[in-house]
């Protein structure tokens, strides 16, 4: 049977993109069969009367870690420790595959119709990718990463990423990984804020450039995409220089940085939402320490002039959430959305569109989704107001489409106390 979503108000993803009356989209299983001036009648076929609400693409987050919620926490966790207790026996592992479900299915229901996981725990990532393709499951379409690969003492080393101390190491590790058919490869390039042991100095350059080197190219000899975490000039450098792909994150780019990101054909994926809480919030609330708070802000202003610097010369930038940072949750794609508007000067239907076809066109799936266009999948979400006059619209999702199938009002369980923090930096 046919679907056909009639009296709605189009915005189909474009650069450009304004609303458009008058049309109907026409969905056959999981496809779009059709965007069309409405018609008398469609008979045969279910009609959704969207009642003057909004349709526009499902968001895609690109930059997501399922094992992890955003619950804000007081004290800073051993991750190492955790996965290690997680991954100690058979009925542990069962938990956390359905925690990571659950978190998937969360995306889902906040309009979120795609995600790309960048640092799991073991496979557990492809496990709930295949799980969804095979119509077992409901969640968004994964583009999944599995485990990172980090060194010694680096970001998430031992936790989210194997420690690899050679570039031999690094070919192996890219190998092991490839086994469970990711889509992508993760390489936890420097540091992080957390990381940083001196005020001034977050992001520091962690792996060797020959270790870079020899990930990314035993990376694309498979195929694979390379996905880096970098917070420094340096890291990017180095990252860009070895073959890295997308920088995940960024910092303030100097000239050559900027050439290094044309010559490579390389792209940002902003991720504006984890640093916030860091650099912007009174201490008393994030619970960081007067260091921390410092180098959170040299992060964020450097995630926010590395973009505004890719756009102004033409450098295609991409958004995602680093879902599972302290304050980051699986339901709030759409802050991310308003942040880049906000933060880095771009108008609202430049940030829906970057969230919606450029997301799609930069993880080579723009043939698949990100638009509503004939032929791609049927991803939607509906809203009640108009996001190209305020983003906040994106907040309350009336329904969801994925691959087809619609979830009339969808519902996530939110944390009030996530909520007033962030509220005031919309």
């Amino acid at each position: 049977m046919k679907t056909v979503y009639i009296n709605g108000i189009v915005l189909d993803g474009s650069e450009n993109m304004q609303p458009k009356t008058g049309l109907a989209i026409v969905t056959e299983g999981e496809k779009i069969a059709a965007v069309e001036p409405c018609q008398a009648a469609y008979d045969g076929s279910q009609i959704i009367d969207l009642k003057g609400q909004y349709i526009m693409p499902g968001l895609i987050n690109l930059h997501v870690h399922l094992p992890a919620s955003g619950k804000p926490k007081k004290k800073q966790s051993d991750p190492k420790k955790l996965v290690k207790l997680m991954t100690s026996n058979n009925f542990l592992r069962k938990i956390m595959l359905k925690m990571c479900e659950g978190y998937a299915k969360t995306q889902l229901m906040s309009g979120v119709t795609t995600i790309r996981t960048v640092g799991g725990v073991e496979d557990v990532d492809t496990q709930i990718r295949d799980a969804i393709l095979a119509g077992k499951m409901d969640g968004p379409r994964i583009l999944a990463g599995n485990m990172a690969i980090s060194v010694p003492g680096g970001h998430m080393a031992g936790s989210l990423a194997y420690e690899a101390t050679t570039p031999e190491q690094a070919r192996s590790y890219v190998r092991q990984i490839a086994k469970d058919k990711p889509d992508l490869i993760k390489l936890m390039i420097t540091g992080g804020v957390l990381d940083a042991k001196v005020k001034g100095e977050p992001g520091e350059l962690k792996m060797s450039p020959e270790i870079v080197k020899a990930a990314c190219e035993e990376a694309h000899a498979l195929g694979l995409h390379v996905a880096a975490h970098v917070e420094s000039p340096q890291g990017v450098q180095v990252a860009l220089e070895n073959g890295v792909d997308t920088i995940e994150h960024g910092a303030l780019p100097s000239e050559a940085i900027i050439q290094l990101f044309q010559d490579r054909k390389a792209c940002q994926v902003a991720t504006l939402s984890p640093a916030l809480p860091f650099a912007l919030f009174d201490r008393h609330v994030s619970h960081v320490s007067e260091m921390e708070q410092y180098n959170g802000k040299i992060v964020f202003d450097g995630i926010v002039e590395c973009a505004k610097a890719c756009l102004a010369n033409g450098i295609p930038v991409g958004l995602g959430t680093d879902t599972g940072c302290p304050y980051i949750t699986h339901y709030d794609m759409w802050r991310e959305v308003n942040y880049f508007h906000k933060f880095c000067g771009v108008s609202n239907t430049f940030a829906l569109y970057t969230a919606t076809k450029r997301n799609a066109e930069l993880v080579g799936i723009g043939d698949q989704t990100g638009s509503i266009e004939v032929g791609k999948c049927a991803d939607f979400m509906v809203t009640e107001k108009n996001p190209l006059d305020d983003l906040t619209a994106l907040r309350n999702i009336k329904m969801v489409v994925a691959r087809g199938k619609r979830y009339a009002d969808p519902q996530v369980k939110k944390m009030s106390d996530v909520e007033q923090a962030l509220d005031p930096f919309i």
